[in-house]
């Protein structure tokens, strides 16, 4: 509702609006524009004003969005851990997840070099298997910048493992497409087969759980990429053997 160009378009009195309005949203849903010029201090004609820039055509409209937007926002009801694991081994272990599984590690193996990527919390984890995957014998690197430097002997033979839960992030698309034109091999671990990510992929490992977002943040459990990468780790520690 208050987009950034609106917010900048504020001047000081509007700006005061805005602040006590984003802070009190519940209670000036129900209030009247009297009492809301009173509370903030203003006129009415600086509320209709404000409302007219969030293009409403007057304050009985800004209120109804308001409330909308507020319904919008709700928190979200959060599934037990138990629930989302429950559900990531029913509807991913009856399928080819094992044998997806190891024919990516046959071709991590054969690799000279393994480069992780992934932004955000699959960043993290990227990270977590380029340690795991170095810990059990094969020396992985974690790259998170797109322009970083590869020498041309990294390059070569070389398997890149994408994270993402979407599957759509353009950061890592981007950094995917880079590296697939060096000609690295790309296996990716998604939540799904049907992404850019996993499309443009040689292999791809979906683990299909319900994708859960508390306002703009995906919250969507980590636990199967986790269960997918310490597999991986230890099925090309046994090739080794």
């Amino acid at each position: 509702m208050f987009s950034n160009d609106i917010i900048a378009s504020f001047n000081e009195l509007e700006t005061s609006l805005y602040n006590y309005i984003s802070q009190n949203m519940e209670k000036v849903s129900y209030m009247r524009i009297r009492e809301l010029a009173d509370e903030t201090h203003v006129s009415t004609a600086t509320i209709l004003r404000f409302c007219r820039k969030l293009n409403c055509e007057g304050f009985s409209e800004f209120k109804v969005k308001l409330k909308m937007d507020m319904e919008k926002n709700k928190r979200t009801i959060i599934k037990s851990s138990q629930h989302s694991i429950v559900e990531f081994f029913e509807r991913t272990l009856k399928g080819d997840l094992e044998e997806k599984i190891k024919e990516a590690a046959i071709q991590i193996n054969n690799a000279e070099n393994v480069i992780f990527i992934g932004i955000g919390s699959s960043g993290i984890l990227a990270e977590y298997g380029a340690r795991y995957f170095s810990s059990l014998g094969k020396l992985s690197l974690y790259i998170k910048d797109p322009h970083f430097p590869i020498h041309s002997k990294l390059r070569n033979n070389s398997v890149t493992i994408a994270l993402s839960v979407s599957g759509e992030n353009n950061f890592t698309v981007n950094h995917l497409n880079l590296l697939k034109q060096e000609g690295s091999k790309i296996i990716s671990i998604t939540n799904n087969k049907l992404s850019t990510i996993a499309k443009i992929s040689d292999i791809n490992i979906p683990y299909y759980v319900t994708e859960e977002y508390i306002e703009e943040a995906n919250i969507t459990t980590q636990v199967p990429v986790v269960y997918i990468l310490e597999s991986l780790a230890r099925e090309i520690y046994k090739l080794n053997q």
